[in-house]
Parts: structure tokens; sequence; C-alpha cells
């Protein structure tokens, strides 16, 4: 009986064979990914945080699958003793058009069925002394939980269960012959039953090389964190967002304070010299030839480029990620900061520069392809690979 197929060791994809192996019990499970070890990318390199929901557009598949997303991976967590707690989190306007995108941002949350709630000055200085501002929300469904430790007990799971994971193996192309879905590795050729590509920073460029066109091309952002040294860490007891731009699908600088007491600051987001491009001295030249002979990076910077020049001097200067800090918490001083850590997001852009905004899919037979999913995905990935299992085994939706 040929196994279902999984290309990619992220929380997404160890999700995704966790829940072939669920709805296929019969049938044997592989898992194929580049890297000696899993979670080694988006899954483990982010804040921490499960979120609740707030953001996404009503009705989308974020907007669904994080609200189940959230709960499920809680209760994930208790069941398989994975730390985790949901300490709630403060959204913040500090100058006054925040105001009206704060009651709109209250707005959005209640149509996502999320528990939101307006909060007095009074109680903000109760939950965090040292922040000043206009107004705030309290979302006290969002927690906090170490991502690498959640796919590591994912992956415990999918070998527990009989599956096999392949590390250090890097898949070339999918491809479907005469029926036949194989998978080809550097070094070896997987004849499968179903095939779900969850690539991530590579997922479109895997597309092409098996023959589809997605529409869209993975553009790398490095989002850059800094973090409160030891001494100041108690000026931030949680978690703070600002007001989010609506036009942007990144959050601006928050402030996050883990589940080891490190208080993160930031991200910034700048687009990234190489798709695992973790510092600017990160560099590949097949990346950004990819990225600089695409006509969508074009148009998003047109669109975007002021925006894209700030984040890439906050990100070489340092000062513009202090200053927007500093509208909520103006104690701050530059010696209260030092580096930290960083990620590359994997976001897909439009041919005509349009940021996709929710998580896309492509099916193609057998093959089920993941060509977005940034951002919420670690707090959705278990919904997330129940909906790609549950798509890939459908008869119906295959040719």
């Amino acid at each position: 009986m040929l196994p279902n197929v999984v290309v990619g060791g992220g929380i997404v994809g160890l999700a995704v064979a966790k829940a072939l192996q669920e709805l296929d019990p019969d049938r044997s499970t592989v898992l194929v990914e580049k890297e000696p070890a899993v979670a080694l990318h988006q899954s483990g390199h982010n804040s921490g945080v499960i979120h609740s929901g707030l953001y996404y557009t009503p009705g989308s598949l974020k907007a669904r699958l994080v609200l189940q997303g959230s709960q499920e991976l809680r209760d994930y967590c208790t069941e398989h003793g994975i730390p985790f707690d949901v300490s709630g989190k403060l959204v913040v306007a500090t100058r006054p058009d925040d105001l009206i995108k704060l009651d709109n941002l209250l707005a959005r949350g209640r149509q996502n069925a999320v528990p939101v709630r307006p909060a007095s000055l009074d109680e903000v200085s109760e939950r965090e002394p040292a922040l000043r501002v206009l107004g705030a929300l309290v979302v006290e469904s969002t927690g906090r939980v170490d991502y690498r430790t959640v796919a590591a007990v994912l992956a415990d799971e999918v070998l527990s269960r009989g599956g096999t994971i392949r590390c250090g193996e890097p898949v070339l192309s999918v491809t479907t012959t005469a029926g036949e879905v194989r998978v080809h590795t550097d070094k070896d050729v997987i004849v499968a039953h179903r095939v779900a590509v969850c690539a991530g920073l590579h997922s479109d460029r895997l597309a092409r090389a098996s023959g589809i066109d997605p529409g869209v091309r993975i553009l790398p952002f490095r989002g850059e964190y800094s973090e409160l040294v030891p001494a100041r860490a108690d000026l931030v007891r949680g978690l703070v967002y600002p007001v989010p731009d609506p036009e942007l699908p990144f959050l601006g600088v928050h402030l996050t304070r883990g589940l080891d007491g490190v208080v993160h600051v930031g991200p910034n987001a700048v687009p990234a010299l190489a798709r695992e491009g973790y510092s600017w001295r990160a560099f590949s030249a097949q990346d950004m030839a990819e990225t600089l002979t695409y006509g969508g990076t074009w148009h998003l910077a047109r669109k975007y480029g002021r925006v894209g020049a700030h984040e890439v001097s906050r990100s070489l200067f340092g000062r513009s990620m202090l200053r927007e800090a500093r509208e909520m918490l103006p104690d701050l001083t530059a010696a209260d900061l030092r580096p930290s850590m960083s990620g590359v997001r994997a976001q897909a852009v439009a041919q005509d520069g349009r940021l996709v905004d929710d998580f896309l899919f492509w099916r193609a037979g057998a093959v089920l392809h993941v060509l977005n999913a940034p951002s919420p995905a670690a707090t959705a990935c278990l919904p997330i690979g129940a909906h790609i299992a549950q798509e890939l085994l459908t008869p119906a939706a295959t040719g």
C-alpha cells in the first residue's frame, strides 16, 4: 500500500502528518524534511504567541481556523504536558487617530467571535503600570507557548503512530505520471498515494518545479527583535500590541513577555536577501534574482516603498524601533535594549503586488500545495492540518 507523504517538517507539515494518520490509519505516513531536524525555520523563529483571531477578515480561513486552532492548541498542550499560559493581551492606542482604528478593531473582533472588550485606563495601569496610552482593548484568549516544543511533541506523536520522518533530504519536485505520484528527493523517489507539500519559504519554488504555476511568489520578510535587558524586564508584564495598520499584514512593534520571562520588542519587517536570510549578512544570488525579476515585487515596492524604507532604516539604525516602542513605553531607553532573535516570514505576493492575506492552498489531483501559511498558522496548525488532510483524502477532489 502506497504511503501518504508530507513534504516539509514545519509545524503545519507535522500537523498534516498527524491528521493523515488519524483519517487514514491503515496507510503509512512519511514526512520528508530538507533540514537535519524539524521546525528550524518559521515554526522555530517566532514570538511564541497563541493568537486569538482578532485581526483577520471575517469569514476568511484565517479567522475561522485560528479561532478553532487557539482552543485546540491549548487542549493539545494540556493533554501532552506542554507548558503554556493564557495571559491575555492589550491592544493599545497611543495617538488620537488610533482611537477610531481601535473601535474598528473591536467591531472586527466581535464579528470573529473573539472575546475582546474595551479596557479603562485604570485597568491598563493595573495590568501594565509602565504603559502610557489613550485607549486599549483586552483580548483575554491570547496566550503564550514555545512552538518548537509543540513541533517536537507532534513529531514524537507521528513517530509513535508508526510514521517515518526523513530529515536531511531535500525534495526537488512532485510529479504525477499516468496516475502515479512521485516525490523526487536528492536521494530517492518515493511513490505516494497522496502528497501534501508544506514547504514554507520554498513553497512556490517547489510548486513550479512540479509543473504548477501557483500565480504567486514567496517574498521573504525578516522580522528582527530586540529584547529588554534582564534588569529592565519588569517594564512589561505580559503582551502589548499597538493598533495595526489595516493595509499591512504585519502587526507593528509590540512588546511580548515570553514564558521564560524574556521581553521581546519588535519586530520590524524588512525584505530579506535570502529566503532563509536571518541577518543582512545572509545573501542568496538565486533568491534575489527570483525576487527582482518578479513583476509583483516592483508593484509591491511602488505601493509600499515609503513603508519599506522606514523598516529598513529601523533595521539598520535601530532608533526608529526604540521611538515606536517608546510611544507605548515612555520610560524605555536605548540602554534597556539588546539584539535578540530574528525570523523570516514567507509572504505570498500576487503578480499585481497584492499581499496574499489569507491561507492559500492549491489542489492538483493527489497533490495539495500549501502556498501561503504565515502567522497565525502556528496557532491554527491543528485545524489547518485537518483541513488539508480531509481535502487531500476526498476522492471527489481528485481528477
